[in-house]
């Protein structure tokens, strides 16, 4: 099992798939990886040879932020648009989207899974009081 940047790769998979469980590492960036050290993309990653992967990880850690210094960075970019005020800083305060989004029947993913609708807590009308 081969390991990079504290992630486990898959086995069982094409090491190009594989590459893609690194938080930061996509389809394109994985086949250019690939293409540079000349690693062919339909290998299975168990298949690959111990040099290969040495190259590999060494290529990945360091030539691509990845894992939890781009994790950090992500998280000090929303801090920095949260202290200047601007819109998306406010935006990302309030648990909103910041893309232009419209809110008033989806964006349920970012507000939390809300299903408020106008009668869900009013008892029947029909029952004796």
């Amino acid at each position: 099992m081969i390991r990079i940047a504290g992630t486990n790769i898959p086995d069982e998979k094409c090491i190009e798939i594989s590459l893609t469980y690194i938080y930061g590492i996509g389809r394109s960036i994985s086949q250019k990886v690939l293409e540079e050290l000349g690693i062919d993309p339909t290998i299975r990653a168990k298949d690959i040879l111990k040099v290969d992967a040495d190259r590999l990880r060494d290529l990945i850690e360091k030539n691509h932020r990845i894992e939890g210094e781009l994790r950090h960075e992500r998280k000090m970019n929303i801090r920095r648009l949260k202290e200047i005020g601007c819109y998306r800083g406010l935006r990302h305060q309030a648990g909103l989207p910041t893309r232009g989004q419209k809110t008033k029947t989806n964006s349920r993913t970012v507000r939390g899974n809300k299903r408020v609708t106008a009668g869900s807590g009013r008892a029947n009308a029909a029952s004796k009081t």
